[in-house]
């Protein structure tokens, strides 16, 4: 079963198809794909229920896990963070994205920190890592927070809407968490 995390202002938790109109409507905002490699745009009908209903078989299947961020008082949506697991590698990708309305307050990283500790304290994960378009600063600044560290610069290594786009890499071991941890 798919869990529920909790932090001080968010409940990340599994989505529903019910959610698919409010997924549509966030991560159909133009800024959200430009800004992001894999939110298509425009966001098509029907994509967010596709994307949706694979949540908890690829969760069963230990190859990713999708929670919902929603606000802990009123639970409204705001975005989506997840892990991308390699199990060959006891390893997984951050992803996150946050509906653009609910910007600059801090959730991204409030959510990623609460599936990072997941992933290591339940997962039992080595490694997370996660990339970002040069062009989306506000995520390299969520990886510095959550105790990421850049690992690489890759020129025009992934191609989004006909024009190929810088990322930078970042990651972070489980042992250097638990460091980051204990230490506060």
């Amino acid at each position: 079963m798919m869990p529920t995390l909790k932090t001080k202002r968010l409940t990340l938790r599994p989505f529903t198809l019910e959610d698919s109109a409010t997924v549509q409507k966030l991560a159909g905002d133009k800024e959200i794909s430009s800004t992001t490699l894999n939110i298509p745009y425009p966001y098509e009908d029907g994509v967010a229920q596709i994307w949706i209903s694979n949540h908890e078989e690829k969760f069963e299947k230990k190859e990713e896990l999708v929670l919902a961020i929603t606000n802990k008082t009123n639970k409204n949506i705001m975005g989506a963070v997840g892990l991308k697991i390699n199990k060959d590698f006891n390893n997984a990708e951050l992803g996150y994205w946050i509906g653009k309305e609910f910007w600059n307050n801090g959730y991204a990283t409030e959510a990623s920190e609460k599936i990072i500790d997941f992933g290591f304290n339940k997962l039992m994960l080595n490694k997370i890592h996660a990339h970002y378009l040069v062009i989306n600063k506000a995520s390299g600044k969520v990886m510095d927070k959550v105790g990421m560290h850049q690992e690489g610069y890759l020129k025009q290594h992934v191609v989004k809407d006909g024009t190929y786009h810088d990322i930078i890499q970042y990651g972070i071991l489980r042992d250097n968490y638990i460091k980051k941890v204990k230490n506060g």
